[in-house]
């Protein structure tokens, strides 16, 4: 018997149970990402005019990414409901780049093993890797060829457009700051490091003439005393032994404030390769990029030079207040699939080096940034196993902690409901209960699904249990509802599997 010709018995177009993973199943992506929700949604989602930060802790298979994705879809809406209050979204669900980097920087002593590796990580490493990615999305915007328009992705989410009439409406502080931003941070390799900076720059209107002054007076003291002394020694008023010892003293004057300022951008260029080990930055283009703004501007100015917080923090405010000119009132961050980087190999040990640095309430509760972390449900029993010193700083009380996220049966039973009328024909309204003999009582199929605990086991449980419906009849002699005993076996069977994943 086909499962199709099942299906279509029961009003239902396409199997509602065939996909796992929330990021390729368009049952989900289609209709119930914005319909089927877990009943924790408020509490996560919060409200996108004042981002706050939520932490989930929650098992495989459980729907964490599927609670992420809906929050991004929200505030894609929101964004589009309210174009002058905007939500910049900054999603951090991808870490393999960063640790790759991180990885290369330590050097060979400390890559050989991912403890000695994840060691290192400090809080500074993900303030960099969540700037990072902001500020190339921010800069993609801003150099996003005019007249083309943007797209959707496929998951429905709307690109953060920038308005160039804003961009050219900088003020020259904050100019400045997104050009200093680029330079620390973008990390895109759709052209050249300085060809990039340099677009970006014409973009905004950012006049940096005065950082060509000292150059301007290099060449000149190069040239002019060059001659003069040339002169003199054609006359034979000095010797060639005098010539050869005047010419560079007359030429040094004019060449010591670019050498100072070319010194001191170098320095500045080796500090960030050295500490923002998260991306991948070149010592030279970086010099050269620093010696494009000028120096009065560039003095006392914050970059990732150093092994400490404070300039992050620093850079974070320029790049929110910088947002907030561009339309953008709040910022949150996704962060999802920490058990996926190859670093970590879902290791629990490896997770919790990796994720408690981020675990800072001053970074969590940082004004106007939102977190929503959606982590595996091993590392929140090392929560409860940590000290008066860990709870302290991350201050978990205050971030909308979810210690469990569960599913009740109820709960589920109205996901797979929500799925087949999803699936299903217009007009037709299929139950869970239509699939199943009257035998099955409604009260069995709740303390089943309640026992799978997540929707990834209930929906591999229900595909098996169609494909052992129909490997028992023929399309000749058909069976429109699973009876009892091939319920129970595969029940039987997929329970003792998912034990031990418990």
């Amino acid at each position: 018997m086909n499962i199709q010709s099942f299906f279509e018995h029961h009003g239902i177009l396409r199997n509602p149970f065939a996909e796992e993973d929330a990021q390729t199943d368009p049952v989900f992506k289609d209709h119930c990402i914005g319909s089927a929700y877990h009943p924790v949604w408020d509490k996560v989602y919060g409200d996108p005019s004042e981002p706050a930060t939520a932490v989930v802790f929650g098992p495989k298979g459980s729907g964490k990414t599927a609670m992420r994705l809906q929050i991004d879809r929200h505030l894609s809406r929101y964004n589009d409901e309210h174009p002058d209050r905007r939500v910049f979204v900054i999603r951090y669900d991808d870490f393999n780049p960063f640790l790759d980097h991180f990885r290369e920087r330590l050097g060979a002593f400390h890559s050989k093993k991912p403890d000695k590796t994840l060691d290192a990580w400090r809080l500074w490493d993900h303030m960099d890797s969540i700037l990072c990615l902001g500020v190339t999305d921010l800069v993609n915007e801003a150099l996003h060829p005019e007249g083309q328009p943007n797209r959707s992705d496929a998951l429905g989410r709307s690109p953060q457009p920038i308005d160039r009439g804003r961009i050219r409406q900088l003020d020259r502080t904050s100019a400045r700051d997104f050009l200093l931003l680029a330079c620390c941070y973008d990390q895109s390799t759709a052209s050249t490091f300085d060809g990039r900076w340099a677009e970006l720059r014409k973009r905004i209107g950012y006049k940096n003439w005065a950082a060509y002054g000292d150059v301007l007076l290099m060449i000149l003291s190069l040239i002019l005393p060059t001659l003069l002394v040339i002169a003199v020694w054609y006359r034979g008023s000095i010797s060639d032994k005098a010539a050869l010892i005047l010419a560079p003293l007359v030429i040094l004057p004019g060449t010591l404030p670019f050498a100072l300022r070319w010194l001191k951008c170098q320095w500045a260029a080796i500090g960030i390769h050295r500490h923002m080990r998260v991306g991948k930055r070149d010592i030279a283009p970086l010099r050269r990029v620093l010696l494009k703004i000028p120096p009065r501007e560039l003095a006392s100015q914050p970059l990732p030079r150093f092994d400490r917080t404070d300039d992050r923090y620093e850079l974070l405010s320029k790049f929110q207040n910088l947002l907030r000119q561009l339309d953008f009132e709040g910022t949150v961050v996704l962060m999802d699939r920490v058990d996926e980087p190859d670093l970590l190999g879902g290791h629990p040990e490896l997770m919790r080096r990796f994720v408690w640095p981020l675990l800072d309430n001053k970074l969590l509760k940082h004004p106007g940034l939102g977190f929503k972390l959606m982590l595996p449900k091993e590392l929140y029993r090392d929560v409860e196993r940590e000290g008066r010193e860990f709870h302290e700083r991350a201050r978990l009380d205050k971030q909308n902690l979810i210690p469990a996220f569960q599913w009740s049966g109820e709960s589920l039973y109205d996901l797979v409901n929500s799925r087949m009328r999803a699936c299903s024909l217009d007009g037709r309204q299929p139950e869970p209960r239509d699939l199943f003999v009257e035998a099955i009582s409604y009260q069995r199929l709740l303390n089943v699904f309640q026992s799978l605990r997540v929707p990834r086991h209930l929906f591999r449980f229900l595909y098996r249990v169609l494909a052992e419906h129909c490997n028992r009849y023929t399309d000749a002699h058909p069976k429109y509802q699973i009876d009892v005993e091939t319920f129970e076996a595969v029940y039987a069977v997929y329970s003792r599997e998912v034990e031990p994943l418990s």
